[in-house]
């Protein structure tokens, strides 16, 4: 899976003759010769998010079809993302040693394997089957992420990694949207039981088979998901892909130094912002359907496309905040908008109900920014340590599997949906505070 030989792109600008320097120096997003392989790695920013928030569906069928709590169901976010934390820092090591084309590629064979375990899971009907699916999911999406963030934003012009990123992660909500609207149509039933007709079907003999049909409605959307994913994988090892500087690095080169990541405060916070920003994201979208449906008492269909609804305001978001950034430091754009989902969280949990469900809606305009300029921002400086330092950036998702079982606990705990609506309040009190403060850059001397 190595690249054929290419030049390397330098992060520096090329050096222009005097007449050039009388001209404004244009600052492109992507240039022309890397434009194919910049298609081919945005397009996986669409693919892996239709696992994540097809995670959000099954939370719900999950709590149908085999019984279960708002804890427990918010394990399958926990068993997800930690196929993220376990396998972040091996896929940057693997990419570090030959190159981001052998990690992107590893990363989708994975994606693809844990989409078709789902098939022999939902026969055997094993709620812990599942988990490990996803884990295998994750665990290929994490090589995704870890190679497809820093490629973007290494590929060109430094003075537009953060609207390159944005741009790229712009195709990230597109893939959101699509996973919510395939579980809602195809995996969603619509079939909800009232106690009495549960009772009549038990005494029938019919309610075990009624739990197991609904277990296998997640096969086809998966199987389906994990071929078009493999097919990519062939695309991808078919195609020549530039190097990017740094990379496949010969035994001589500097390869970066784990310790010296300690040293930058700007990547240490982001570390931590981007904790706190997922926990906050994957919390609110994970437990979206059960807020609709406890305020508003909609069934599940339409709870779930309240979900693909506030998906394609994040996806609408995300193309407005790269053109907003032309303008405004992205910083600052970042931490207004999360004092913006501070207040609108703290509506949804004053006010359950249709304003609380509103709230929770617009939230997520105000997120569509944060993962990758989070991302950039914390890359800002680092040389080369950035393949291991964007490894430990995507460690941090592993928010999303602490914060989601806690919520359910909470939930389960008060019986109120509202209050645990606290956790994402609190996260995003951080994620502004990296904004304004914490994103500031220092980079210290380098050491021998």
């Amino acid at each position: 899976m190595a690249d054929s030989p290419a030049p390397a792109i330098s992060t520096m600008n090329p050096v222009s003759n005097p007449s050039q320097n009388l001209r404004p120096v244009e600052h492109r997003l992507v240039a022309r010769e890397y434009l194919v392989p910049f298609i081919l790695v945005t397009a996986l920013f669409f693919l892996w998010g239709i696992p994540n928030n097809l995670n959000d569906v099954l939370i719900k069928q999950f709590m149908k079809s085999f019984e279960i709590t708002r804890f427990k169901a918010g394990l399958l976010q926990t068993a997800f993302y930690l196929g993220y934390f376990s396998l972040s820092m091996p896929a940057a090591l693997i990419m570090r040693k030959y190159s981001y084309k052998a990690g992107l590629v590893t990363g989708l064979l994975l994606f693809s394997a844990g989409c078709i375990l789902f098939w022999p899971a939902a026969l055997v009907g094993k709620y812990g089957f599942f988990l490990f699916a996803l884990f295998v999911i994750a665990s290929g999406l994490a090589f995704l992420e870890t190679g497809a963030n820093p490629f973007i934003a290494q590929l060109g012009d430094p003075a537009t990694s953060e609207m390159r990123l944005n741009f790229a992660q712009a195709f990230n909500p597109f893939g959101a949207i699509s996973g919510a609207l395939i579980g809602t149509v195809f995996i969603f039933s619509g079939i909800e039981h009232s106690e009495a007709k549960i009772r009549a079907l038990k005494a029938a003999g019919t309610y075990a088979a009624y739990l197991h049909s609904e277990t296998l409605r997640v096969i086809t959307p998966y199987v389906v998901l994990g071929c078009v994913v493999f097919a990519w994988a062939l695309l991808m090892m078919a195609t020549k892909f530039p190097k990017i500087a740094g990379e496949g690095a010969s035994a001589g080169e500097d390869k970066g130094r784990l310790r010296e990541l300690f040293q930058y405060p700007h990547f240490l916070k982001a570390v931590l912002a981007q904790f706190f920003y997922v926990g906050a994201q994957v919390g609110t979208w994970s437990y979206l359907i059960q807020y609709v449906q406890q305020y508003t008492g909609q069934a599940e269909k339409v709870a779930g496309y309240t979900l693909v609804g506030t998906l394609s305001v994040f996806l609408i978001a995300r193309f407005a905040a790269t053109g907003i950034m032309k303008y405004v430091e992205p910083r600052v754009l970042m931490g207004n908008y999360a004092v913006a989902n501070v207040l609108l969280v703290a509506i949804a949990v004053a006010a359950p109900g249709w304003a609380g469900a509103g709230a929770l809606f617009l939230s997520s305009f105000f997120m569509s920014l944060m993962f990758p300029t989070i991302f950039a921002l914390g890359l800002k400086g680092l040389g080369p340590n950035t393949k291991l330092g964007g490894s430990m950036i995507v460690m941090a998702i592993v928010g999303g599997s602490v914060f989601p079982p806690l919520m359910g606990k909470i939930s389960d705990a008060t019986k109120s949906m509202a209050v645990a609506m606290l956790v994402p309040l609190a996260c995003y009190v951080f994620v502004a505070y990296y904004g304004f403060i914490g994103s500031r850059v220092r980079v210290p001397a380098r050491t021998a």
